[in-house]
């Protein structure tokens, strides 16, 4: 479906590296590029263009509405007076975000309890994500960490490993997946402990395991505890 919402787009907005990804699909059409801190922009571009009747794609990485443009858009729309019968018909396009691409690059480690949070401070306070770090590492939570560290903040991987380590063994299992699904994709498996020694950057997610969580034969598995309450048999199907 994301692909032929672009096919059927007259402009497509985006960031500048997510339109770089889609570059293929966009031969004939109006291509509006953004940087970075510019998601409320993105946003109202496409309300401008799409008021002047044309059709917009504006593009998320991973899926829209985790940390994606789906809510900056509708906080530009219900501004702008916008309401879903106004004339203007609004499609999200759902997509897969990183945990689930990661998780399903390292093996199961999402079968459990599990959240994700961002350690960007752009936007959140530190204290208070300092607070949610805390609050699901003592509640034995899977995480994926997104946003874990950019080249002027360095500082937010390391606090939430000493966080983290208030509560968890220091060998918990930790998957770091850089670039998913891209040409650039590495993976590595460390410990809590030692995650920090990794190569940890904006296009990386952290995935840090629970007291449950293992790895075996290069995967990362969180048992849900099927094993404990049922028999396994391997002759059964």
């Amino acid at each position: 479906r994301a692909r032929a919402a672009i096919a059927e787009a007259d402009t497509v907005i985006g960031y500048v590296t997510y339109i770089r990804l889609v570059a293929e699909l966009l031969e004939g059409k109006e291509v509006i590029r953004k940087s970075m801190t510019e998601e409320l922009d993105r946003a109202i571009e496409a309300l401008a263009r799409a008021r002047q009747g044309r059709k917009v794609a504006l593009i998320s990485s991973g899926d829209a509405g985790v940390y994606g443009m789906a809510g900056p858009t509708f906080e530009v729309l219900f501004q702008a007076g916008w309401t879903p019968d106004s004339g203007i018909e609004v499609e999200i396009v759902p997509g897969a975000s990183a945990l689930n691409t990661c998780a399903a690059l390292v093996g199961a480690p999402l079968t459990h309890d599990f959240c994700a949070i961002s350690l960007s401070d752009l936007l959140t306070p530190w204290p208070t994500i300092a607070r949610r770090l805390d609050a699901v590492a003592y509640a034995d939570f899977v995480v994926a960490l997104y946003n874990p560290r950019s080249g002027r903040r360095t500082g937010q991987i390391v606090e939430a490993q000493r966080l983290f380590l208030r509560h968890r063994d220091p060998a918990t299992p930790v998957a770091i997946v850089k670039s998913a699904y891209r040409p650039k994709q590495r993976i590595e498996f460390t410990t809590l402990e030692r995650m920090t020694e990794a190569d940890i950057g904006m296009l990386t997610t952290v995935l840090i395991g629970n007291s449950q969580t293992f790895v075996r034969d290069g995967l990362m598995v969180t048992p849900r505890g099927y094993a404990s309450k049922y028999a396994l048999d391997a002759g059964e199907r």
